[in-house]
């Protein structure tokens, strides 16, 4: 087990509750609802918002974000994304960059209902991909007064960059657009991209650190209907639309409402993090933990700078 991982972490100052509720696109979206055993003092809590990365599901790395900050006094909500985990959406592991925007918004909507929650103090934190599709939700949605992210990958600008050359564009279209013809026509779903099966001598320290997170213990959950062949990976003829994915424009729309940065030092996402940083308006922040590599900002509690985010969302909710 990589040191002081602790995607599973459970805590007996909060309460767990499982909840649903409904997007504008109807579908519903399942969450896990954190409160603190010891009630706000001062009447109705703020709340967080927290989004997995994108292939994971809500008890990765969302999970353990929501109930530290819990213990904190947030009331914290972590969600599976929509077509992910245990919320609606066929077919699985559909890449749908604006339903799993819509789903921050449909958890603004379900926790302003709630009387232990200040409506007027919503926060919300992004890990991996999720920080690119809370930025697009914060852009639309001024009730998100506070944005953190950690380990933050913008899906669009990650892949474009995959497929800068207009063949290579062409030619990852084309494969899509072949495989929706086979599905339209009653064939199998296929997937594409997500963690690898197997480690050998030649897999780049990324793909293992992924591995090492997504392939054992350490942060492995297979969801209902799902098979070590399916989880993680988005489906072939839907992955395309991450190329019309641009979270980062517009941007500096979110400000004057503040905006924290967490990256590794070591991370694959570092650049891409100071690139988000360098767009944003202030107020903003870049934190970047030198120690730690894209994944480990996921569960390693040695790492992950809970504190700081507690004064973060403290100073600004």
């Amino acid at each position: 087990m990589t040191k002081s991982a602790d995607n599973f972490y459970k805590s007996d100052a909060v309460t767990l509750q499982k909840v649903t509720f409904q997007s504008q696109y109807k579908q519903t979206i399942a969450a896990n609802l954190f409160r603190p055993q010891v009630a706000n003092p001062d009447g109705a809590a703020p709340a967080i918002i927290v989004g997995h990365p994108m292939g994971a599901v809500k008890e990765q790395a969302a999970t353990l974000y929501a109930t530290k900050m819990a213990e904190y006094g947030f009331v914290t909500i972590a969600l599976d994304l929509p077509y992910w985990g245990e919320s609606e959406g066929e077919p699985r592991n559909l890449v749908a960059p604006d339903a799993y925007v819509e789903a921050f918004s449909a958890a603004a909507d379900y926790l302003s209902s709630l009387d232990f929650v200040d409506p007027d103090r919503i926060g919300a934190i992004g890990v991996c991909a999720s920080g690119g599709f809370v930025i697009g939700a914060a852009k639309i949605d001024p009730r998100i007064k506070a944005i953190a992210t950690a380990s933050m990958i913008d899906m669009g600008g990650a892949t474009r960059m995959m497929v800068q050359d207009p063949e290579q564009w062409l030619a990852m279209t084309r494969v899509s657009v072949d495989q929706r013809t086979v599905e339209f026509g009653g064939g199998q779903t296929a997937y594409t991209g997500g963690t690898v099966l197997e480690v050998t001598e030649d897999t780049p320290q990324f793909q293992r650190d992924f591995y090492d997170f997504y392939r054992t213990p350490r942060g492995k959950v297979i969801p209902e209907g799902a098979t070590d062949l399916t989880i993680t990976r988005p489906t072939l003829s839907s992955n395309t639309r991450f190329l019309n994915f641009y979270p980062l424009n517009d941007i500096e729309k979110i400000s004057p409402r503040p905006i924290l940065f967490i990256a590794g030092g070591k991370a694959i996402s570092l650049g891409l993090i100071k690139d988000a940083h360098m767009r944003a308006a202030e107020p903003k922040e870049l934190l970047v933990v030198a120690e730690a590599n894209h994944v480990d900002l996921y569960d390693r509690v040695d790492l992950i700078p809970f504190s700081n985010l507690n004064e973060f969302f403290n100073e600004h909710l």
